[in-house]
């Protein structure tokens, strides 16, 4: 493959990942105006985001065998066609419950696009430049969530919310034409039995986890009387996909014998991944949380507007996608180590000045501390996820990839339940807001001893050098990158 097909691919699926991401927390801001709209409860309209969140969930980790057995072409043609399919839906839907549909459509394609972009990026770009193409895609994956509630909030105020979905359509459009044209097959296929059981087991288990954390969340803002209560819901649920798990896990330890697992979780036997995933579960939990609960805060507690609430992450979410790169490639030149661990001192020291937030904090001193927040995020995200991955055998990157996007989406839902439940169970239950500056203080000091919790970790995180050799893992057969300090 030429370096011009290879810069082709990876701005397609850079490109297409910008635009499903951002989809993603398009929805949060305009759940109001749908409530009023079609005359529907709050827990019901919550479901646009529940949905599109389940979806992710389910599909994701069956990516790993979908990259080991389709094309890439194939892959992305499928991906995007299903979101623009979604989003065509979504923008001509008559009633709620069709837009309900275009979202899991949408979300369909959404879950594919990410373990692919991160297969492909290992698949075609040099060890020693890893790091850097990472960092465009921690761009994304910062800018693209952060970016979708003030892009809602625009578009809310000059338009209705049709616009939410049509505002899409060109640019999923543009991607799919370009890649259906430009995409070329990236890597090797092989023809791995499809486990119909594991399916089974991911769809409760996965499902189950992410549904039980929505409703856990949502249950902090549930009035009385609107219908089953979402604590009790939440836990059936969080029961169900924990068993469900279990087994899931157990059976994909016995098919890895046999290289026929749906998700190989052979790539946590390599130290580096393990810790990678770790730290990041929780990093993740800061980011979705933040962007949820400062806007409630903003909003609700400081009486700011949909508008100016969005507005207020976006410096701190654009600071972090304009660094990504230079800390890719400074990862590229001397490891992770030096940006890892003021990264996660800044994160933690951050939210603990977070946990000081009152009734009468400026507006401005909230987003001078989403951006520290968002700093220590881009000195974490970039290196974590290069390092991690890196020390996977090619075998188990597809794996990896998508290992890494479900563990964003859960952790991402469990971010988002345990803050606003911490801030709705310190909130009085009388009053005008769901929640209140105690119940944000809680949220944020709840945040700080997490972040606190794992910078051990940290500490162990080692470099995984391009030209290092590898070693035989023990008990599974596969190599490993060896580390080094």
């Amino acid at each position: 493959m030429t370096d011009a097909q290879r810069r082709i691919v990876l701005g397609v699926l850079i490109g297409s990942a910008f635009v499903v991401i951002l989809n993603e927390t398009l929805m949060g801001v305009a759940i109001p105006r749908f409530i009023a709209v079609f005359g529907i409860t709050a827990t019901a309209a919550q479901w646009l985001t529940t949905a599109f969140m389940l979806t992710l969930a389910v599909v994701i980790p069956i990516t790993g065998w979908l990259l080991q057995r389709f094309s890439t072409r194939a892959l992305f043609v499928t991906a995007m066609s299903l979101f623009t399919a979604g989003t065509l839906l979504g923008a001509v839907a008559p009633w709620f419950e069709l837009l309900i549909v275009a979202r899991v459509i949408q979300a369909s394609g959404t879950a594919i696009v990410m373990p692919m972009l991160f297969t492909t990026v290992f698949a075609l770009v040099a060890p020693q430049r890893r790091g850097q193409v990472i960092g465009t895609v921690s761009t994304v994956i910062a800018v693209a969530p952060a970016l979708g509630p003030s892009l809602s909030g625009f578009i809310l105020s000059i338009a209705d919310w049709h616009w939410l979905f049509i505002t899409m359509l060109p640019l999923t459009t543009t991607a799919l034409i370009i890649g259906a044209v430009r995409m070329v097959d990236v890597g090797e296929r092989r023809g791995t039995r499809l486990d119909v059981l594991s399916i089974v087991l991911s769809v409760p288990g996965f499902g189950g986890l992410v549904f039980g954390l929505a409703q856990l969340g949502e249950g902090g803002r549930a009035e009385a009387g609107s219908g089953p209560d979402p604590v009790v819901t939440g836990t059936v649920a969080l029961a169900v996909g924990i068993v469900a798990l279990v087994i899931f896990v157990l059976r994909q330890l016995r098919l890895q014998r046999t290289d026929s697992a749906l998700l190989d979780l052979r790539t946590f036997a390599e130290r580096q991944f393990a810790l990678s995933i770790g730290i990041i579960t929780v990093a993740s939990m800061a980011l979705f949380g933040a962007i949820i609960v400062i806007p409630l805060y903003v909003q609700e507690v400081l009486g700011a507007s949909p508008l100016v609430s969005g507005l207020i992450i976006l410096p701190g979410a654009l600071l972090q996608g304009l660094l990504a790169p230079i800390i890719g490639r400074r990862y590229d030149k001397v490891g992770p180590r030096s940006l890892v661990i003021p990264g996660i001192a800044l994160m933690a020291s951050t939210l603990w000045v977070m946990s000081m937030f009152s009734a009468t904090t400026p507006i401005w001193f909230v987003a001078v501390a989403n951006i520290g927040v968002s700093l220590g995020l881009a000195l974490l995200f970039t290196p974590l996820l290069t390092n991690g991955l890196a020390s996977l055998r090619p075998q188990l990157n597809p794996y990896g990839s998508a290992i890494v996007g479900t563990v964003q989406q859960v952790a991402g839902a469990a971010g988002i339940a345990l803050f606003i439940s911490v801030a709705a169970f310190i909130s009085p239950p009388s009053g005008d807001a769901s929640i209140t500056a105690d119940g944000v203080r809680a949220a944020f000091t709840v945040a700080a001893g997490l972040a606190t919790a794992i910078v051990p970790l940290v500490l162990f995180v080692r470099w995984q050098r391009p030209d290092q050799p590898v070693a035989p893992t023990a008990d599974t057969g596969s190599t490993r990158v060896v580390e080094s300090a």
